[in-house]
């Protein structure tokens, strides 16, 4: 029996769950943005990074950042949080779903195009975790323009 995405993917399920990304990414950013533009920026405004993300922006400020990273690592952690869980549990019933595959070949072709999948989903979700989900003690400006430059381009 294969795994039954076409009839469990509705378009109603599929619409739903792009106007909930969309939604949750608009709030995010309009939270974020709503505490950044408090900030002064005295010094230089030229952003160090490959692009302008919020860690290097909040860098760039002459204020206290506190409540901005408190924010942010509060928002990153239910995101990653959440979506991962999702991915969890969607693999956990893959996995027990394979496990009823009679053929050695069929599991060996599942399990095959499941660990493919798992190897992006590591390296996407450790670079957001390194990326936002760590203390600002241990940013480093250098360092995050080159793990961004690998999530954009690599992932």
């Amino acid at each position: 029996k294969p795994l039954l995405y076409s009839s469990v993917m509705t378009r109603r399920l599929c619409v739903g769950l792009v106007v909930g990304c969309y939604t949750g990414g608009v709030l995010n950013s309009i939270i974020q943005m709503t505490f950044i533009i408090r900030l002064p920026f005295c010094s230089s405004n030229v952003i160090n990074h490959f692009f302008c993300d919020v860690p290097p922006l909040l860098a760039l400020s002459c204020a206290s950042t506190y409540i901005n990273e408190m924010i942010l690592f509060s928002l990153a952690g239910v995101i990653e949080l959440s979506t991962i869980s999702a991915i969890l549990v969607s693999y956990i019933f893959i996995f027990f779903a394979i496990l009823r595959i009679r053929s050695a070949e069929g599991r060996q072709k599942a399990f095959s195009t499941c660990v493919s999948h798992l190897t992006v989903v590591t390296m996407l979700y450790g670079t957001t975790i390194f990326m936002y989900l760590r203390p600002s003690s241990s940013y480093s400006l250098n360092t995050d323009k080159v793990v961004s430059v690998f999530y954009t381009v690599v992932i």
